[in-house]
């Protein structure tokens, strides 16, 4: 039951030939977002900051594939950086049909009481700022054909977090909201405006910040009674790019948790 999902041979028609940005797309749910986008034929841009060997090796797989990819590198927590991704992914190709806003992290578990402005700074530029600069961005480019905005928030913005992670929820709410908020805003513009909230995956983040003890806690309290793979979370990303699955749905959140929140 536990297996890990393939999308080998699956195909979504009107996704080939997209032009897509995907942020923090070197590891995790990023890489395998990009890597699916690709073999459905789309262009893909693949953000990444410090990983840059993994994006590199993320770059080679999808050409291997008979894909196309280029490399955008940049701190998405920095002043003017989520502008310039966004304006160098569709300077490569032209155009820009889709923007999937994943760059995100906790960057530490740190309890209110020790919480630093300086951690409260980094913590909102990267997950919840970068968020608006990217999509503000993007928007001139996306509303010249209609596109869509799928954002990466958490099963983290309505539980409000394990230890720690408080202020990673906060973010993580505000990107749930402004998800919600972007697509009426934007609606006018022909551009679909989705979420997807990952529960428990593993990925570098939980290898960086969740201890097996934690993570085995965390397992237990999942109704499908395994961790999901970043490969589950594919799906649901696919199926919002998509007009043709997905063309009545905006200003939504889909929660991909294995049962672990069912609002």
């Amino acid at each position: 039951m536990d297996a890990t999902p393939t999308m080998d041979g699956l195909r979504v028609p009107d996704l080939g030939g997209k032009a897509v940005l995907v942020t923090g797309a070197s590891t995790g749910i990023g890489a395998a977002v990009a890597r699916a986008f690709a073999a459905q034929g789309a262009r893909i841009a693949v953000h990444y900051n410090a990983s840059g060997d993994e994006a590199a090796r993320l770059l080679d797989s999808i050409a291997a594939a008979g894909g196309e990819a280029v490399l955008v590198q940049g701190d998405m927590s920095a002043d003017g950086v989520s502008e310039r991704v966004v304006e160098a992914a569709a300077q490569a190709f032209g155009r820009l049909d889709g923007l999937v806003n994943n760059a995100g992290g906790m960057l530490g578990r740190v309890p209110t009481a020790e919480m630093t402005d300086e951690h409260y700074r980094r913590v909102m530029d990267l997950n919840a700022r970068s968020v608006l600069a990217a999509t503000r961005a993007a928007h001139p480019w996306l509303k010249r054909q209609g596109g869509f905005v799928i954002n990466t928030t958490s099963i983290a913005a309505r539980n409000g977090g394990g230890n720690g992670a408080i202020l990673y929820a906060a973010a993580k709410g505000f990107v749930s909201t402004v998800t919600r908020g972007h697509a009426k805003e934007f609606v006018a513009d022909r551009i679909r405006v989705n979420a997807v909230a990952p529960g428990v995956i593993a990925t570098p983040f939980h290898d960086r910040y969740t201890n097996a003890e934690q993570l085995e806690a965390q397992r237990k309290t999942i109704p499908m009674g395994y961790v999901g793979t970043s490969e589950h979370c594919v799906g649901a990303y696919l199926f919002l790019a998509s007009e043709m699955l997905s063309g009545y749905i905006t200003g939504q959140v889909i929660e991909v948790n294995g049962g672990q929140l069912m609002p």
